[in-house]
């Protein structure tokens, strides 16, 4: 019996969809969390980085239910120092908010921002964007799905 010199690496394919990599549903509870923190590890979880099948450029990452948006806390003075900027592509259409303000007209907003920043910029990290669900409150409509409890 001969072994062969080189090991094979596992590669997920489209194609070979089956069970190892079907995705879970999750539900975090952010209410006490870091904003930077979370966001890292929620994009590693929508990527799929957790899982041994990893690959690049197939998703397979998991579904994440964010509840509690709003009590998301901030290390420092970022509550009133962080900016978040809109440009609309006029001269003199930049437009800047610090936390607070952004908070009040989008309160899933700053999660989203920073868990979008971290995702690729391709049509991957659009699909994987998709994946995650956020909410300002405790509230969800997604218990037909039966998400487990996430603690991060």
């Amino acid at each position: 019996m001969q072994r062969s010199l080189r090991q094979k690496t596992f590669m997920a394919r489209i194609q070979e969809k089956g069970q190892s990599w079907d995705r879970n549903w999750y539900l975090v509870d952010a209410q006490g969390k870091t904003l930077g923190r979370l966001a890292t590890e929620l994009s590693r979880r929508l990527q799929g980085k957790h899982k041994p099948i990893y690959t690049p450029h197939v998703d397979v990452g998991d579904y994440l239910v964010v509840i509690n948006t709003t009590k998301i806390k901030l290390t420092g003075n970022k509550s009133e120092q962080k900016q978040y900027y809109h440009y609309s592509g006029y001269p003199g259409g930049m437009r800047a908010r610090n936390y607070n303000e952004y908070l009040a007209v989008h309160p899933t907003g700053p999660l989203y921002q920073a868990v979008r920043l971290m995702l690729p910029k391709t049509t991957l990290g659009r699909r994987m964007l998709k994946k995650l669900k956020l909410y300002p409150d405790a509230d969800h409509p997604h218990q037909a799905q039966h998400p487990e409890p996430l603690e991060l």
